[in-house]
């Protein structure tokens, strides 16, 4: 095979995500493949699909196929199927809410029955989505480590709403499927520029505290 056929040929990888509804898997997959994020909950009926084409190290073409798998589908009977061929499965949870993480117990014993089908067993990694409100974070970094090594799984720490770590989680995931070294500067092209959002309140909704009279003035800027 010539160069130039070889740089035709596109390589596909099949990556999964699941988990309980409303952990932002949607969310996930729209912000890797096309950089966008909704505040609207919409929950997701079945399977939807997602494509993202790259450049991944010496891979001039690499087809991402992102399989959002609703969260109702665990208690149906298409599992196995929406399981069936993948090559990476990504079990995501809310870090706000505990028991998103125990919920994966039961998609992790799906995701084994499925695999006993595949000659090659897909990749796990377990994806910790919201980094964002670490403020009100309920599942800490020693019990995501500890669930990730009991399962055989490499794990992200990532938030759909800022970007951060969802485009690197995806990269790194399908440059390991391929066999590629990303290298550094690789890996940092794909870290977004985080930035923070200011909330505006309204002043009639904020409490009336009385003047305190004190000696002297001055002027604090308090940054929230």
């Amino acid at each position: 095979m010539s160069d130039s056929e070889d740089e035709a040929v596109e390589r596909q990888v099949k990556i999964t995500l699941v988990g309980a509804p409303q952990v932002g898997k949607t969310s996930l997959a729209l912000r890797y493949t096309q950089d966008t994020f909704s505040k609207t909950y919409q929950a997701s009926m079945g399977v939807d699909f997602y494509l993202k084409r790259l450049i991944l190290g010496s891979e001039k073409n690499v087809s991402v196929q992102v399989w959002d798998v609703a969260g109702s589908a665990l208690a149906g009977k298409m599992t196995d199927k929406y399981l069936y061929g993948t090559h990476a499965i990504l079990f995501v949870y809310d870090v706000t809410v505990g028991s998103t993480l125990d919920g994966l117990q039961e998609w992790v014993t799906a995701a084994r029955k499925a695999a006993r089908a595949q000659d090659r067993p897909p990749l796990f990694a377990l994806v910790a989505n919201k980094a964002d409100m670490e403020h009100v974070r309920q599942v800490k970094s020693d019990r995501h480590h500890r669930f990730a090594s009991e399962h055989g799984m490499t794990s992200y720490v990532v938030s759909a709403k800022t970007g951060e770590g969802v485009a690197l989680s995806f990269q790194k995931i399908a440059a390991e499927l391929l066999g590629v070294r990303l290298s550094k500067a690789e890996q940092e092209q794909q870290q977004p520029v985080v930035t923070a959002e200011i909330e505006t309140f309204q002043e009639a909704t904020l409490p009336k505290v009385p003047p305190v009279a004190t000696p002297s003035s001055s002027t604090v800027c308090s940054l929230m």
